[in-house]
């Protein structure tokens, strides 16, 4: 490979041998390397390949004021635990490794720092939560100063960003926030108190997960008034009233009206995880 553009000492823009545009990280790669020149593949630690037309100069920028032996930790760690696939999307390893980065340096001089969101997550995101777990438990393995466990919380939420089109975690948090508003509803609309860890309520969040996605990506289900929502909202009134107060707590903290066929199906949700919890005065 070829270098194209000397970042630091540490990162370099080169042209593969397919003449494609690529990042690579190493200690002391770039040190007095010249544009033109040949890299040394014994300092490579780790290369990067941007996708989706993302702008190799803004990788490159991100990854910069990252120490390489950070970044392969992470990358080692991912593929310890099995999220190979977690490790091959550029945006999301650099946003770990900044992450792993600023959490050791803080541990190094004894900053502790509390995460708010730690009951959400573990209810809200628990396959997440397992992962972000053993990712932690392999990077403590090789880390010289070893993260505090409640590193996890801050691992999990990365690994939920990477399912929406946006890079900007904010956008998880907001979601967050919006699942925690809708659970509310529901039971205070159904008079009911809700198993936040029940499979029912973990089918309903999962549904409301992958609307987000659809939200984020403009590709929300639309039938034009299909038979189908018509039957659902005409089986559950109840839950279709609730849904419809659903669809305009989410217009208003996310900016995005839902379509009927989108308020159908979460009324449905809503009838599930509703008919299979007691009610708050039932008899135990």
């Amino acid at each position: 490979m070829e270098i194209a553009r000397v970042f630091n000492n540490n990162l370099v823009l080169a042209l593969d041998e397919a003449g494609r545009e690529v990042i690579l990280t190493g200690r002391g790669l770039g040190f007095q390397a010249r544009p033109g020149q040949a890299v040394d593949p014994a300092k490579v630690v780790r290369t990067f390949v941007p996708a989706d037309g993302r702008d190799p100069d803004h990788l490159a920028q991100l990854l910069s004021g990252i120490p390489p032996e950070h970044i392969q930790l992470v990358s080692s760690a991912l593929a310890e635990v099995g999220l190979d696939a977690v490790g091959r999307n550029p945006s999301l390893v650099i946003a770990l490794a900044d992450h792993v980065s600023f959490a050791l340096r803080r541990v190094a001089i004894g900053m502790e720092l509390e995460y708010p969101l730690l009951a959400e997550v573990q209810h809200l995101y628990g396959e997440e939560y397992g992962q972000a777990r053993a990712l932690l438990a392999a990077i403590n393995a090789h880390a010289e100063h070893p993260l505090p466990d409640v590193e996890a919380v801050g691992l999990a939420l990365h690994l939920v960003n990477a399912g929406f089109a946006t890079g900007d975690l904010s956008y998880t948090y907001r979601m967050t926030g919006v699942i925690q508003q809708m659970v509310a509803v529901i039971e205070q609309s159904f008079g009911l108190d809700l198993d936040s860890g029940g499979v029912s309520v973990g089918r309903f969040i999962t549904h409301l997960r992958y609307l987000f996605v659809r939200i984020s990506q403009h590709r929300q289900l639309s039938g034009e008034h299909s038979n189908i929502g018509v039957a659902i909202r005409s089986a559950y009134p109840g839950a279709a009233n609730c849904a419809r107060r659903l669809a305009d707590l989410m217009e208003l903290r996310l900016g995005s009206a839902l379509t009927d066929d989108e308020i159908s199906y979460l009324a449905l949700h809503i009838a599930r995880v509703t008919t299979d919890e007691p009610p708050l005065d039932a008899p135990s």
